[in-house]
């Protein structure tokens, strides 16, 4: 398969210091129709990541220089990304840790290549939108029965069976992590990703944004919109619209 940049096939970027084991996945990336961009290192990736703004990553935690988990923080303060770890070490604590700080998923070596594209194919399949035109950033965003207004701040719940819609009375923090939970939906964010992105200018501590998000589940209960954020216990919230 070749790689032609003018091609609409997912681009991956596979990080990978051991070369014999990066030629095997490229290979069966491209065998199945992606692309593929390859690096050895996570300053090489990152100088990649930035260039090609790949569909996906392939990252392994083990690296020379700017390790996996190092990386994985870089792009998570930069991008949503998808990003699917490799360890050699079948370590619940490792798994936690990448997982916890905004990996969508994680394998272990020694692993089936062919395993590894059908993980890539899930996960894109799960966070790529099919429709190829981005979304305007002033549409509304419509999560559930959540309607969000990015122009005007203001979230709403909407009635399923008649359309009306109630708004819901939020402060600028609370409305900033719903927008921002929406955002990903069913994807777990952790503490210091919410206070990151949503409080930049706070010293806030974990307990402070679970108050926030205490105060913002009574709230969405109260407009008939309940057990819309669950927590992940140990890593973070997430927000899992009901159909």
């Amino acid at each position: 398969m070749s790689n032609d940049p003018r091609s609409s096939a997912p681009l991956v970027l596979c990080v990978e210091d051991e070369s014999n084991i990066a030629d095997i996945l490229v290979a069966y990336l491209q065998r199945d129709g992606l692309r593929t961009a390859y690096a050895r290192d996570g300053v090489e990736a990152l100088g990649l990541f930035r260039r090609l703004e790949p569909d996906i990553v392939l990252l392994d935690i083990r690296l020379p220089g700017m390790d996996g988990v190092d990386l994985l923080k870089t792009i998570r303060s930069e991008s949503d990304t998808p990003i699917i770890m490799v360890s050699a070490l079948a370590d619940d604590l490792d798994k936690m840790l990448s997982l916890r700080l905004g990996a969508d998923d994680y394998v272990v070596k020694p692993f089936n290549p062919a395993e590894v594209v059908a993980r890539v194919r899930a996960v894109l399949r799960r966070t790529v939108r099919s429709d190829p035109r981005p979304a305007s950033p002033d549409a509304p965003l419509r999560v559930g029965c959540l309607e969000i207004d990015r122009r005007a701040y203001v979230a709403r719940v909407v009635d399923g069976e008649n359309g009306e819609s109630q708004a819901l009375p939020l402060t600028l923090t609370e409305y900033r992590l719903l927008a921002y939970l929406a955002d990903r939906p069913f994807h777990c964010f952790s503490r210091n990703t919410l206070i990151e992105a949503c409080l930049p200018e706070s010293d806030a501590l974990d307990r402070v944004i679970d108050s926030h998000l205490s105060k913002l589940r009574r709230k969405l209960q109260d407009a008939g919109c309940s057990d819309l954020i669950e927590t992940v216990r140990g890593i973070g919230y997430r927000l899992c619209p009901k159909s």
